[in-house]
């Protein structure tokens, strides 16, 4: 009562929106102070979104991107679009969505999805597969689709998942799968190669590969002869050019 009484033409009335590193949320506040003294305080229910949005940023760069709601799908899409960005295409044609990338631009493509996100535990509602996409047009998702797949089938009809998050994009997928392809499946508009590991019978890797032809001509009599004494049910032709192939111990008759 006697600072309100004696200073009050000295009292500086101040909103402060900012990042609460205790509580891990945005804190809106009105004070009035005098000098550095905090005379009284009151929550603020009404605080400019932008000032919201601006200090959950900062909330975000001090958590670290993996505070995000990441999950199996989000880095695959990642993977996938950080591939394309790599292949040297026209500049800015594909974002730079590296971890680092993505941190050092919150503010382009994750602040216009914070409205009313103002704690970590909002995060959650975060679609990061969707915010992801949405940083390309249309033909740029058709062309994304496109150029570097999610999965390809082979052969046997099965869809085998392609993992973009190696130094190079690979799939795994049992031998007898592969059967007839007489060449490297690629991505990246023929471009890129893919690396395959060809799996025994058991799903055990047993060749790491770029060049099918190569293998199947110099690779495979070794291999068939090391697994065909381990795995005699399964389908071992001598032919893998014309053998049919299968996702199962043998082909149908």
């Amino acid at each position: 009562a006697d600072l309100l009484r004696h200073f009050a033409a000295d009292l500086v009335a101040t909103e402060r929106v900012e990042w609460d590193r205790r509580e891990q949320a945005v804190v809106a506040k009105r004070e009035r102070r005098l000098g550095a003294l905090v005379i009284d305080e009151a929550g603020i229910r009404d605080a400019a979104p932008e000032r919201q949005v601006a200090a959950m940023l900062q909330g975000i760069r001090e958590l670290g991107l993996d505070a995000l709601p990441w999950n199996k799908a989000a880095r695959a899409l990642q993977a996938r679009l950080q591939f394309l960005h790599g292949l040297g295409a026209v500049a800015g044609e594909w974002p730079d969505v590296s971890d680092a990338a993505l941190l050092a631009t919150l503010d382009d493509w994750l602040a216009p999805y914070l409205d009313g996100v103002t704690r970590r535990d909002h995060l959650p509602r975060l679609d990061l597969v969707a915010i992801l996409k949405s940083r390309l047009d249309y033909a740029g998702q058709q062309a994304l689709d496109r150029l570097a797949p999610t999965h390809l089938e082979v052969p046997s009809g099965s869809r085998v998942p392609i993992d973009y998050a190696g130094a190079a994009p690979s799939l795994a997928v049992r031998l007898q799968e592969m059967f007839g392809l007489t060449a490297t499946p690629t991505v990246g508009g023929g471009r890129v190669p893919l690396t395959i590991e060809l799996l025994s019978p058991a799903g055990r890797p047993v060749q790491v590969t770029r060049d099918l032809v190569s293998f199947w001509a110099r690779g495979y009599p070794e291999v068939k002869k090391e697994l065909k004494g381990r795995y005699p049910k399964h389908y071992w032709p001598e032919d893998p050019y014309q053998a049919e192939p299968t996702a199962r111990v043998r082909p149908r008759r």
